[in-house]
């Protein structure tokens, strides 16, 4: 069997690096890529797929993205790889953990647009297609906000909840930061920006504050969308908030200092 190909021969590529920049963007590739970290989430990641495939109008390919071998979404990939165009698997050896999921991913990316999308249904497929149109424009990052006017947040854990949009408005108002929803992973970054930062997170989901808090401090342009986020229904949250919560409060003082040293702030 090639290695570099699962049991039903849909390819599947391996990490080469943790920088962005090592991507080549291929002529006639796809504009975006849309990276999605995985844990064993089997069949629940097939609807997923098939509703970021049909709901997004973009030149596009979907990146699972997956730690090891025996994960019970590469034979489900495998299989829809067949089916969906641009779809393919990737095994991530920078380290186990949805962060460098998150860093394989973006590092394997061909497009000049790069989306991070989470495996359990959450995100909106249908806000997509905006959050392109503002990185054409120009836009650094583009969030989906839960937390501006028209977004909004249903179920999920209440005092994630409660964190998350006090951390996200008061670094709207107070921090400078240009959307309402900094820590919401479901974000899309211009590969330009991407290659300029070193990624130092070192846990898990504050990768998206880190590169929103560097785009703001940078005076790149930041923007949003308003979105619907929706807690999973099936399967369990790797989302591990006693593990990660020193990490975000980094970033957050980060912004807060940023500000206050007369840093660019909102554009």
């Amino acid at each position: 069997m090639d290695p570099g190909r699962g049991g039903s021969g849909a390819p599947v590529t391996e990490a080469r690096g943790p920088s962005p920049a090592q991507a080549d963007v291929e002529p006639g590739g796809p504009e975006l890529s849309i990276v999605i970290p995985v844990y064993n989430e089997g069949e629940r990641v097939e609807p997923v797929l098939r509703a970021l495939h049909e709901g997004v109008a973009t030149a596009k390919e979907l990146i699972v993205v997956w730690d090891f071998d025996g994960d019970t979404t590469r034979p489900v990939v495998e299989r829809l790889a067949r089916e969906l165009p641009g779809l393919r698997g990737h095994r991530n050896d920078l380290g186990r953990g949805v962060l460098n999921a998150m860093r394989a991913g973006i590092a394997t990316a061909r497009g000049s647009l790069v989306l991070v999308s989470m495996a359990d249904g959450s995100d909106e497929p249908h806000v997509v297609d905006s959050m392109v149109t503002l990185g054409r424009g120009g836009a650094a990052v583009v969030a989906a906000s839960r937390y501006m006017r028209g977004g909004r947040q249903v179920g999920g854990p209440p005092l994630k909840r409660l964190l998350s949009r006090t951390a996200g408005l008061t670094l709207h108002w107070f921090g400078g930061v240009a959307t309402h929803d900094p820590t919401n992973n479901f974000k899309l970054y211009r590969r330009d920006f991407l290659e300029s930062v070193t990624i130092e997170s070192r846990a898990g989901f504050e990768l998206a504050l880190e590169l929103t808090v560097k785009a703001t401090l940078a005076g790149r342009r930041v923007a949003e969308v308003p979105t619907t986020w929706r807690d999973r229904t099936a399967g369990t949250s790797n989302f591990k908030l006693r593990k990660w919560l020193p990490q975000y409060l980094r970033w957050y003082f980060v912004a807060l200092r940023g500000r206050l040293r007369g840093g660019p702030g909102r554009r």
